[in-house]
C-alpha cells in the first residue's frame, strides 16, 4: 500500500533496505553497486531503488536528514512494506582521539539529545540500541574485508549548529566514538516494531582535530562503508 511519503506496492522493497542521508548518495549506490537497480519511490524527491547484490534482493533508500525524517521513513518502510532490516550508512564526526578520518564507526548503540522516545509515554530513559545479529555480522565482514572499524556508542543529535561548546567534549567525556544526525530514531522505530536496525558510518572529519576528509577521500571512503553494508545485507536471512 501507498503512504503519504512512499508511493510503492508491498513487496516493492527488498527485507533489507540501505538507508543513507542524501537522495542522490541513494541514486548513486543503486546505479554503481546493485544490479537491475528499479525505481519505486520518489515521493518529494526521496529516492527508493529496488535491485541485487551478488544475486541477493537489496534496496536502497534514502531517509532525509535528521531523526524526524528518518523516523517517518525507517516506520513506514518497516510497518507497510515488509522491510526486516534496515542499515543507515552515512557519515559522523568523530569526537575521540583514537578515532581516525576514514574509520568506520558502527553504532552498538545511539545515545540522543532527542526528545524522540517521549512518544512512547516510557516510565524512565529508553536505550537504543543496535540488533545484535547485524551488528554481529557486519563486524565479521568488516574483519574479512580488512576494514579499520570501531564499534560502541553514537551520539544522534537534534542539532548541528549548537550554542554549548562544552557538549561535545563531554559526550566524548562519556565514550562517545562519533557525533551523527539519525540513528536513535532509528533504532527506537526497530525495537517498536521487532525489526533489525544498524548504523554504519564513515568518519568523515574530526571534531577535536579539525581534519577533514577531501572530495576525493571522502568517495574513496564511503565505497569501503558501502561496500561493507552491502556485504552484510547479502548475509542476512
Amino acid at each position: 500500500m501507498a503512504t503519504a511519503h512512499i508511493n510503492a506496492a508491498y513487496g516493492d522493497f527488498a527485507s533489507t533496505v540501505l538507508m543513507p542521508g542524501d537522495p542522490l548518495r541513494a541514486k548513486l549506490i543503486a546505479e554503481k553497486y546493485l544490479e537491475n537497480a528499479k525505481l519505486v519511490n520518489n515521493v518529494r524527491g526521496v529516492q527508493g531503488y529496488t535491485g541485487s547484490y551478488k544475486g541477493k534482493p537489496v534496496s536502497v533508500m534514502a531517509s532525509g536528514m535528521g531523526m524526524p525524517s528518518i523516523g517517518i521513513y525507517s516506520y513506514e518502510l518497516y510497518k507497510f512494506f515488509g522491510v526486516n532490516h534496515i542499515i543507515r550508512v552515512g557519515s559522523a564526526g568523530a569526537l575521540r582521539e583514537d578515532i581516525r578520518v576514514r574509520d568506520v564507526v558502527i553504532g552498538m548503540g545511539c545515545s540522543t539529545d532527542s526528545n524522540y522516545a517521549a512518544n512512547y509515554n516510557l516510565p524512565g530513559t529508553f536505550a537504543p540500541l543496535c540488533s545484535y545479529e547485524t551488528l554481529e555480522t557486519c563486524v565479521s565482514c568488516a574483519k574479512r574485508m580488512g576494514i579499520r572499524h570501531r564499534v560502541g556508542n553514537l551520539l544522534s543529535t537534534d542539532v548541528f549548529y549548537g550554542d554549548d561548546e562544552t557538549a561535545n567534549a563531554r559526550w566524548a567525556g562519556m565514550g562517545i566514538m562519533a557525533v551523527e544526525m539519525e540513528g536513535a530514531a532509528l533504532y527506537m522505530n526497530a525495537a517498536r516494531l521487532g525489526k533489525d536496525a544498524l548504523v554504519v558510518c564513515t568518519v568523515s572529519n574530526h571534531i577535536l582535530t579539525g581534519e577533514e576528509l577531501s572530495a576525493e577521500e571522502r568517495q574513496n571512503s564511503f565505497d569501503e562503508m558501502i561496500t561493507l553494508a552491502l556485504e552484510t545485507a547479502h548475509s542476512l536471512d
